[in-house]
């Protein structure tokens, strides 16, 4: 029986061997004959899915099929992908269709986050390669199961937040790579203070909140609801709840907190070194939340074992005076990259650079090879706001953490890493 690369992948994959494959096996980086071309299939194509970074085909990977619950999100992503991209697509209606299409190598989810979870599960049983956006998930528990699932398969994980890699950080006109430099060298002491305040751009999503008492309306005849909501508790539709504006409800995610906090956070615990940690206590100042519909709050503190602290500044609050992005003992790091250690930049030339990251996910495709944002880092930063999010529903002034455990020392607390799923829908 001939062996072409798709079966070779799953097969490797099924084995859950982490063997890097030699590239005149799998194909080259600069050109990729038609056999070893890699497919995708995007879940969701109403928002972030037909954005042009990800709605794209190319001789590397090119995109064989769509999916979406509303069928003029569908229909119109076929058209583009013929018009745009050239490409005659298959389009589907349940997810489970597009994972299960043998046409299809990597599966890219671009749905709200209470289907993150359940879709990278389905798509490394199947022998997929996963690209999931942010948040990673919509609870810890959630992330503890896909994080075993992509290891039980052999799967490679991507988690779509480039901030550790190369965009300007946070507004400071730098990249992450001078300030990780800094923080490594120790030159600005420990523990060290983080602060994602409102100058950084974190208030972007902010006010992304919900509704209270939402009337119900008639359904679209081309939306799916049932399937829209899926896991999700069962609730009367109003054009509220879902696409563009569903982050403002607890069921499917956790307004701007969520929905930008793993990219401010994620690449903190990056430069602090904690890829592999978690906080052990989360404190929060904010009005009591409606059970429904996500409110708006002032500020959350992170605090590590070895007293490092992140703490997010959100409505209404401002810290006095100047505020320090990075502060440590010995010195601190303003918006712009100023700081108080004199002849910084000359120093930190001097330095190592950070070790390089595998930020090619086709190549770590093809070599077995974990993303430089993966599903074990990515569910580590993604418990920071998950964290966050169950202090506010639960309306907690402070929570405790065991990093070990993955659990609260509040056994209500612990009633939201796991919660109940409708239906035919489990872990």
């Amino acid at each position: 029986m001939k062996t072409n690369r798709r079966t070779f992948l799953k097969t490797i994959g099924a084995a859950g061997l982490f063997t890097i494959v030699p590239r005149n096996v799998l194909g080259g980086v600069n050109h990729i004959a038609p056999s070893d071309q890699l497919t995708k299939g995007i879940i969701g194509v109403g928002g972030i899915g037909r954005s042009s970074s990800h709605f794209s085909s190319s001789e590397a990977c090119r995109l064989t099929a769509v999916c979406d619950v509303d069928a003029n999100h569908l229909n119109s992503a076929v058209d583009a992908a013929k018009s745009q991209l050239h490409e005659s697509v298959k389009p589907y209606r349940d997810f489970r269709d597009l994972i299960n299409d043998p046409n299809v190598d990597v599966v890219h989810i671009a749905t709200p986050p209470h289907w993150h979870a359940l879709m990278s599960i389905a798509a490394a049983k199947a022998g997929k390669d996963i690209w999931c956006e942010k948040p990673m998930t919509r609870t810890i528990g959630e992330g503890k199961a896909v994080m075993e699932a992509v290891k039980r398969y052999g799967r490679v994980f991507r988690l779509n937040t480039w901030f550790r890699f190369t965009d300007t950080f946070y507004g400071l006109g730098t990249t992450v790579k001078p300030l990780k430099k800094l923080v490594d060298s120790g030159m600005l002491g420990w523990p060290l203070k983080v602060t994602v305040s409102g100058t950084t751009g974190f208030a972007w999503k902010f006010f992304w909140v919900g509704k209270e008492n939402l009337e119900q309306q008639a359904v679209p005849k081309e939306l799916d609801y049932d399937m829209w909501l899926g896991p999700a508790p069962y609730k009367p539709y109003n054009v509220h709840r879902t696409h563009q504006t569903f982050r403002g409800y607890w069921d499917y995610d956790g307004g701007g907190l969520t929905d930008m906090g793993q990219h401010y956070l994620d690449p903190v615990q990056y430069l602090l070194g904690k890829d592999d940690e978690f906080p052990v206590k989360v404190e929060i100042d904010a009005p009591q939340q409606h059970p429904d519909a996500v409110g708006i709050w002032h500020k959350i503190t992170y605090t590590y074992e070895d007293g490092c602290q992140i703490v997010l500044e959100g409505e209404g609050y401002e810290s006095p005076g100047k505020v320090p992005y990075i502060e440590g003992p010995k010195g601190k790091v303003y918006r712009g990259f100023e700081c108080t250690i004199p002849d910084i930049m000359n120093k930190l030339a001097e330095l190592p650079d950070p070790e390089p990251q595998r930020t090619d996910f086709l190549e770590c495709i093809r070599t077995r090879q974990k993303f430089a944002l993966n599903e074990v880092n990515g569910h580590h930063s993604c418990t920071l706001v998950n964290m966050g999010a169950v202090g506010l529903r639960l309306g907690r002034r402070e929570l405790h953490f065991n990093p070990k455990t993955q659990l609260f020392t509040d056994p209500t607390a612990n009633q939201l890493i796991n919660q109940p799923m409708r239906g035919e829908w489990h872990l």
